[in-house]
């Protein structure tokens, strides 16, 4: 598997051909010459440019997904490769059918184990929903079948599959995302001798088809994110650091969270080899591990499609220390984000200084914030990301007592009250026996909206329980708070008396 930088999903363009074309014969070495000749990829541009996709690894097209749109009535459940793509002219293609149908998908070798298919098919269902269809069918191979065709039926082949006695690489792939089986075809795609030339028909389903027609193109709202109450535990190195880091990263991601935030200074258990020195030496120890940290999570958030907050760690810049984080977006790229505001125990012990980076972050869920714990105590700061066009805040902390955690949690209901934004944060529970200024933690992961009609009463959209490793995954809709601003009971924002104050950077 090889090491990727960045991520980028997209349409198809026919200056992509020469690499979908390398690409395509990597991932079908057994099939020779099947691979798509330029004239049928400038047809299926013509025909239905927004079906075609493709996955570009650091600039390189290492995927593809392929459509069309048929009406379901015109699909013969005994029909051919070559009979549904019409004889390979696309002639079947209707743009008033209400099915897509999928003639390809496939990612080179070299580049599997990174969920890039899994990012095609969730395109794939996006797009169906957009577009209003009915669902997505298409004819799936079977390429392990050869291997027991002797022994048992294509049928009997499938329900192993599915009971995971057998395993396929492309079945049951289909089947973990949510496809069912509609029927088993034969010689459907002539030369595929690893499927004996057998297809199974695979059907999703859109839950939000409408029959009807649709009068505005439907975008959606909903933003998921996975919130991480992490557990405060000796760990023996810096892979058992990224073991845990990815099994909480795989369960938000399962949930199909757009984020994953972590807390404050959670990488603090790799402290303990450092024990035996002073307080502020075995900080910048610590720090040492920030590079490899940002580089490992930029690989899960391209291998679980998930954009991820590193909460924040100690990293020394000119012999500066300072207390930072990355946003890790799923496409492959980071940008860093600095606690501004250090405080006084900060200082005294680990002689740490603030940051003066202020900025929001484009992602592909909107323009979010971040803080780091004491940083939510200053309303400045978050106001002027507000004015930046910030929809959601997120805060990593860490606080050791009740006191602390309650400073926090209240200053970040207010934000979201006052900045009509959503407010996340999380922390840490637990000990740490063998770290010095790092013994307890208290904690209590939550999300605050703005308090209005369409929110909770209380602004708390979702809470974690107190003192406990968890998750808290929480969906929050952006198009309420631009609801809200325009037509709230109050309108915080636009109410501001900018003509007697204001709040603006100095730098």
């Amino acid at each position: 598997m090889n090491s990727v930088k960045k991520i980028e999903l997209r349409n198809l363009q026919i200056d992509d051909y020469l690499e979908l074309k390398r690409s395509m014969i990597e991932a079908y070495p057994e099939m020779e010459n099947m691979y798509w000749k330029e004239h049928h990829i400038e047809k299926l541009l013509h025909l239905f440019p927004d079906g075609q996709l493709v996955v570009v690894a650091d600039g390189k097209v290492v995927g593809s997904a392929l459509s069309l749109v048929i009406d379901e009535k015109d699909i013969d459940e005994n029909h051919t490769y070559e009979e549904i793509t019409g004889n390979y002219t696309f002639s079947t293609h209707d743009p008033k059918g209400n099915i897509l149908y999928g003639i390809d998908v496939f990612i080179h070798p070299s580049y599997r184990g990174l969920r890039l298919g899994r990012r095609l098919y969730d395109q794939r269902k996006e797009l169906c929903e957009q577009l209003n269809l009915k669902g997505i069918m298409f004819a799936g191979r079977i390429p392990n079948y050869s291997k027991v065709a002797d022994q048992i039926t294509p049928k009997e082949y499938i329900e192993k599959v599915r009971l995971k006695e057998l395993f396929d690489p492309v079945l049951a792939f289909q089947l973990s995302n949510d496809f069912h089986v509609r029927k088993v075809m034969k010689n459907y795609l002539e030369g595929d001798k690893r499927s004996k030339e057998f297809a199974v028909l695979m059907e999703w389903n859109n839950i939000y088809y409408d029959p009807r027609p649709k009068l505005i193109n439907t975008r959606k709202s909903v933003v998921r994110l996975g919130l991480i109450q992490w557990q405060m535990r000796s760990l023996s190195n810096l892979e058992a650091l990224f073991e845990q880091a990815e099994f909480f990263i795989d369960a938000v991601s399962g949930y199909e969270s757009d984020f994953a935030l972590f807390p404050e200074l959670f990488t603090a258990p790799l402290m303990a080899d450092y024990n035996h020195l002073n307080e502020a030496d075995a900080i910048r120890e610590l720090a040492k591990f920030a590079d490899p940290v940002r580089k490992k999570f930029q690989e899960f958030a391209i291998s679980y499609n998930i954009n991820i907050i590193t909460g924040s760690m100690p990293y020394l810049e000119n012999g500066k220390l300072l207390n930072v984080g990355f946003l890790c977006k799923r496409d492959g790229s980071s940008e860093m984000y600095t606690k501004i505001h250090i405080t006084p125990n900060e200082v005294s012990t680990w002689g740490m200084s603030g940051g003066d980076l202020i900025k929001t972050f484009d992602t592909d869920c909107g323009k979010i914030g971040i803080v780091i714990c004491y940083d939510v105590e200053f309303p400045e700061l978050p106001r002027l990301l507000a004015d930046q066009g910030m929809q959601i805040l997120f805060v990593p902390f860490l606080t050791d007592t009740q006191n602390g955690y309650t400073r926090v949690k209240h200053c970040a209901q207010a934000r979201a009250i006052e900045n009509e934004c959503y407010v996340a944060i999380a922390g840490c529970v637990g000990n740490l026996p063998k770290v010095s200024n790092m013994d307890i933690q208290f904690a209590q992961a939550a999300v605050f909206t703005p308090s209005d009609f369409a929110f909770p009463t209380n602004g708390v959209k979702a809470e974690a329980t107190p003192n406990t490793e968890m998750t808290l995954i929480v969906d929050v809709d952006v198009d309420l708070l631009r609801e809200l601003h325009e037509h709230g009971s109050v309108k915080t924002l636009k109410d501001r008396r900018i003509d007697l104050y204001e709040v603006k950077k100095k730098k």
